[in-house]
């Protein structure tokens, strides 16, 4: 008897459907078998489903049984199809009442040896393929069912065992409960519910405004300073001060993440803009994606949200180049001889460095330890290019005594995100006749000339400053578009000589001479 189930594989952040056909042969010859290009992971789910079978009393097939995943030309990884090929094996055996109702749903789930149900990753992407091809329902494991459930129109249903599966089909589709998500409810519910607030850092005034124009124009930017200067502390809030999430944003982010296998038990959609700090011993697979089944790196699991790489020289520098496309174009192309995947990552890059070896150079009070040429040396370990990418960099100095025992309050996230999307939504009605742009950082050199215009004042002062500081020519783009970040939270129209005059001092790594 031939039985088809179907399941699904997910490439990239995109599913596939999976016809899973199972036909009992009754003839003698190999047990049984499964082709299809299954990875060793999908071949050994015959031992698990044959444990499974014994332990629940049912029936394990002797004669030749032959499993067909198609379409055949795609490879097939992972654990997820051991429950639809089960079931089509106890569907082909007659072992099943009302098989046919299978065909209604997609259905996945990894097997244990006693029947239990373990989780998968991708639900959502998996959902969002169902319920585009009109399938009546989806069955997942049960830590995967609010995930799934946030797709509405298609019916959801959490399952722990095998026997629940069995039963729902043998009892006319019922005994399990349908899963039902209120994804705007608790989407907009846990928005802003940080544990981690600007109001926390005592001083440091000047990197909180730095950080507020990187969060309104969406720029990059590194943090230069000595040990304990409070670097990470002030990366780490960022996301405090960034615009929420949009439905849709959140719904690419939450993708990735399932599709990495990140997200929590029983979550829903990612409400908040996702933080990564990888650690310098990084390898660039890691960093931007790939593997025999290409998976999202670290870049696309940042998407919509920050990556902070802290101490940055210390990075392989093959790592840190193997970024520069993808910050460029904010997706990264993952190819392999039959296919080819791609994963979104727009991220704001936030870095953080030692200014030399030991530390201490340019400390207020600590001398540098370091032999001659050795800052220049540690600083060129960061390519020319990877800077250019990133527009403030930010000098920050240890805080005195006289400001960590203060007692008056700090601004706080909730005061500065009100700025910022403020900002943001100045930028998003400049930019709304211009495809793929939503802030500053994004404009390109010819949208440069016709938004960043300045008064015969503010040229005269940039080229003072350019000529005096010694600045290169790239710092040149990085200034008009910073300068017109601070326009922006100034709700300013056009660019004034105080802004550019903000925007000049963000460029330390630019002056000539810098590093002695």
């Amino acid at each position: 008897m031939l039985v088809k189930t179907f399941g699904s594989a997910v490439y990239g952040v995109e599913a596939i459907t999976i016809t899973i056909e199972v036909n009992w042969l009754n003839q003698t010859g190999k047990d049984m078998m499964i082709v299809g290009l299954p990875d060793n992971a999908v071949k050994e789910s015959l031992q698990r489903i044959e444990s499974t079978f014994k332990t629940n009393e049912y029936l394990v097939p002797r004669t030749k049984v032959v499993v067909n995943l198609a379409p055949a030309d795609i490879k097939k990884s992972g654990t997820a199809f051991d429950l639809p090929i089960a079931l089509g094996i106890l569907g082909a055996s007659e072992q099943l009442k009302n098989a046919d109702a299978i065909t209604n749903y997609v259905i996945m789930g990894e097997l244990s040896l006693d029947g239990e149900i373990r989780p998968i990753k991708g639900a959502l992407p998996i959902a969002i393929q169902a319920r585009k091809e009109g399938f009546h329902g989806l069955i997942v494991p049960k830590v995967n069912a609010k995930e799934a459930g946030m797709v509405n129109n298609l019916k959801v249903y959490g399952v722990t065992h095998i026997k629940e599966v069995i039963d729902f089909f043998e009892n006319e589709e019922k005994g399990l409960e349908q899963v039902v998500v209120n994804t705007r409810e608790e989407f907009f519910n846990s928005q802003y519910d940080f544990e981690i607030d600007f109001a926390d850092v005592k001083g440091q005034e000047n990197i909180k405004r730095a950080l507020e124009i990187a969060a309104a124009g969406g720029h990059n930017a590194i943090l230069i300073g000595p040990p304990g200067a409070g670097k990470t502390m002030l990366a780490k809030r960022l996301p405090t001060i960034l615009p929420p999430l949009s439905l849709q944003e959140a719904l690419e982010t939450t993708k990735i993440h399932s599709v990495a296998g990140k997200l929590p038990e029983n979550s829903t959609l990612v409400s908040k803009r996702p933080f990564r700090s990888p650690h310098h011993t990084i390898s660039d697979v890691a960093l931007v994606g790939g593997g025999g089944v290409p998976q999202p790196g670290e870049i696309s699991l940042a998407h919509n949200g920050v990556l902070f790489l802290d101490e940055l020289p210390e990075f392989k520098r093959t790592v840190l180049e193997v970024m520069r496309q993808p910050m460029e174009e904010r997706r990264v192309t993952i190819s392999r001889a039959k296919v080819a995947v791609d994963f979104p990552a727009s991220f704001m890059l936030i870095a953080s460095m030692n200014p030399c070896p030991c530390g201490f150079y340019n400390h207020p009070e600590r001398a540098c330890t370091c032999p001659p040429g050795t800052v220049q040396k540690y600083l060129n370990k960061i390519s020319g290019p990877l800077l250019d990418r990133i527009d403030l960099h930010v000098e920050v100095t240890p805080v005195a005594f006289s400001e960590l025992s203060a007692t008056r309050p700090q601004e706080n996230s909730a005061t500065i995100r009100e700025k910022v999307i403020k900002a943001r939504e100045m930028q998003e009605l400049r930019y709304q006749n211009h495809p793929g742009v939503y802030c500053n950082a994004q404009m390109s050199s010819k949208m440069l000339k016709e938004i960043c215009v300045i008064s015969s004042v503010g040229a005269n002062l940039l080229k003072a400053a350019m000529e005096k500081l010694n600045l290169s020519a790239r710092a040149y783009d990085r200034i008009l578009k910073v300068s017109r970040t601070i326009a922006d939270l100034a709700s300013s129209e056009d660019i004034k000589p105080e802004h550019l005059a903000e925007a000049i001092q963000y460029r330390s790594l630019d002056r000539e001479g810098w590093a002695g």
